[in-house]
């Protein structure tokens, strides 16, 4: 796998470096994520930590791969702009747990929050007779 540097721009607001980047591997599949961090890392002499992967596409048949990856100066830059699933594929945070399991101990319910019988509705009101446009009630059919 060779990783060839196509661009790459210095972003003083953000405190990063952002990079495209080809990934020549082959015949061999689209490179693992956690391995492209670390060619990156060492061709940019930075921490691998510090080396965010956005994406990596590759075409159908293709033996080249395209990315994008971001190097901050500190991790925390890292957490503080990046969104957590992108921090989640690069293992730099742990994924959630599932929301299944958070909805079912919400629906456990406990002593305290148990239901309390509730009052029955009012009765309705009986329906008045429709007006006419004089203003009387309309007579009612038999």
């Amino acid at each position: 796998m060779e990783i060839e540097i196509d661009s790459k721009k210095n972003n003083a607001l953000l405190n990063r470096t952002e990079v495209h980047f080809t990934v020549h591997h082959g015949e061999k599949g689209t490179p693992d994520r956690e391995l492209v961090r670390t060619e990156l890392a060492g061709k940019l002499n930075v921490k691998k930590e510090d080396v965010i992967v956005n994406y990596i596409h590759s075409g159908f048949g293709s033996q080249e791969s395209t990315g994008y990856a971001k190097i901050y100066t500190t991790l925390d830059d890292a957490k503080g702009l990046e969104k957590r699933h992108i921090l989640e594929r690069n293992k730099l945070v742990e994924k959630r747990e599932k929301k299944k399991e958070d909805k079912k101990k919400a629906e456990k319910p406990s002593s305290r929050t148990e239901k309390k019988s509730e009052a029955p509705p009012p009765a309705a009101k009986p329906a008045e007779p429709k007006k006419e446009s004089g203003g009387k009630p309309a007579e009612e059919k038999k």
